[in-house]
This record gives structure tokens, C-alpha cells and sequence, in this order.
């Protein structure tokens, strides 16, 4: 009888250090959830994504070009500054269940891009991500770059991540994440019109400089470069001959 009562007590013993195992990684689950933003309450309105935002560390954040291989081994670079239209580069992983929309998205033909846009994909490289899920994943008219350092160089916080880059200037015009291709959509078109540029299809307007816009005033008035009227009496333009008088 007693060794029956002893194995029932080292029983409940094991059965009570079980639970408060099983209590100590539910409570930091549920910590971690809550450090994420994610509420398990139904009734708690759940946060929207932040929408394309300016640049975050300075006025004139730059894009840049990206190289790494395909998720079938090859080597790939694409040019992002310095193309004729705006790109949205997109940061997706294999596992995120929020990145497997975007995934399905780009893979419709029918999709159009606010202001012309062009998709490419960054992936983390081989060592952080499976080249042959990936593979299953890209979208057969959308480049997919893995490259760990792309990541890097436009400082992504979270996946899915846009940046959306203006080619001719090379400028980052927009950044941030979102949960539904519905979503991003509306972003492109806030963050093209905060910028100056169309979203319609009729494609975007290239921001003016402020030097085009005062080479265009003094063409208006007939005062072309290097007109003399344009320097001091004793300055000497650009293209006049050497020797000759600056008036």
C-alpha cells in the first residue's frame, strides 16, 4: 500500500512540473505575440500595416541595383537606378504565411503595377533560404534575386517589405509593408502622388529639379546658356573663346 501511494505521489509529482512547463512557454508565447503586435482577443481591432512612407533615416534615401543568383543557381543582376520607370522591389520569404499572397499575386498576368512599375523580388540568399522552395514560388514573369545583402541595403525590418524606387532619380519614394496585394496598390498610389508623379496608366510625370524648372524660365525669357547677359561685365561665359570680352 505504501509504495502505491509513494508512485502516486512521484506521479502527480511529474504531472505538476509538466504543467508548469507547458504554462511557462504558453505565457512567453503569448509575451512574444504581444511584442510582435498580435492579439489573440477577437474583439481587438486588428492593426493595419503602415502605409509607404517617405524615406525613414533621410530626405533623399537612395535605392541601388540588385545581384545575386535565381532559385535555380544562376547568376542575376538587375538595374533599379537609372531605369526609365519606377520599380517596386519586393522582400519576400518561403515561409511567411503573408508573403504566399504576394507570391500568388505577381504570378497573374493580368496585374498591373500603379504607374508602371516593375516587380523584383529580393529573397534572403542560400544561407537563409531553400533555393528549391523557392522555386515553386517564383512567379514565371517576375525576377527573383536572392541576396542576403539586398536586404541589407535598403535596411529591411520585416517581410513582406516594398520599396518602391523611381528610376531616373535612383530615389527611394516609398517604403513599408502590407498585408494584401489590395493594400500595397493603394500605397503605390499615395506614395507616386505624394511624390509628384501619376499613378494612372497613362504613366507617371517625372518630378522637375529646380534647375530644369529655372532653365526653362530663362529659355522662356530668350536667355539660352552661356548667354553673356547672364554673367557680370567682367565674367568671361563658358563658351566664349579664350581672349575674347565677356560682353
Amino acid at each position: 500500500m505504501a509504495v502505491l501511494v509513494l508512485l502516486l505521489a512521484v506521479v502527480i509529482a511529474l504531472l505538476a512540473v509538466l504543467v508548469a512547463g507547458l504554462l511557462r512557454s504558453h505565457a512567453e508565447i503569448l509575451r512574444a505575440l504581444d511584442t510582435l503586435g498580435v492579439g489573440l482577443d477577437p474583439d481587438q481591432p486588428v492593426a493595419r500595416p503602415d502605409p509607404l512612407q517617405p524615406p525613414r533615416h533621410r530626405a533623399s534615401r537612395a535605392g541601388a541595383d540588385l545581384a545575386g543568383t535565381t532559385p535555380t543557381g544562376d547568376a542575376v543582376s538587375v538595374s533599379i537606378v537609372g531605369a526609365d520607370h519606377p520599380t517596386l522591389v519586393t522582400f519576400l520569404t518561403s515561409g511567411c504565411s503573408t508573403c504566399a499572397g504576394f507570391w500568388t499575386a505577381f504570378s497573374d498576368p493580368s496585374l498591373r503595377v500603379p504607374g508602371g512599375a516593375r516587380i523584383v523580388v529580393a529573397t534572403k540568399g542560400a544561407e537563409a533560404e531553400s533555393p528549391s522552395r523557392l522555386a515553386k514560388f517564383a512567379p514565371p514573369d517576375v525576377p527573383v534575386v536572392m541576396s542576403s545583402e539586398a536586404w541589407e541595403s535598403y535596411d529591411v525590418p520585416v517581410a513582406p517589405y516594398f520599396a518602391l524606387v523611381d528610376g531616373p532619380s535612383g530615389d527611394v519614394i516609398g517604403e513599408g509593408a502590407a498585408a494584401t496585394w489590395d493594400n500595397l496598390r493603394q500605397m503605390i498610389e499615395q506614395a507616386l502622388d505624394d511624390a509628384g508623379m501619376a499613378s494612372g496608366r497613362k504613366g507617371r510625370r517625372r518630378r522637375e529639379s529646380p534647375e530644369r524648372r529655372v532653365d526653362g524660365e530663362l529659355l522662356k525669357a530668350g536667355l539660352e546658356p552661356g548667354d553673356a547677359r547672364l554673367y557680370a561685365p567682367d565674367a568671361v561665359p563658358p563658351n566664349a573663346e579664350a581672349g575674347s570680352p565677356g560682353t
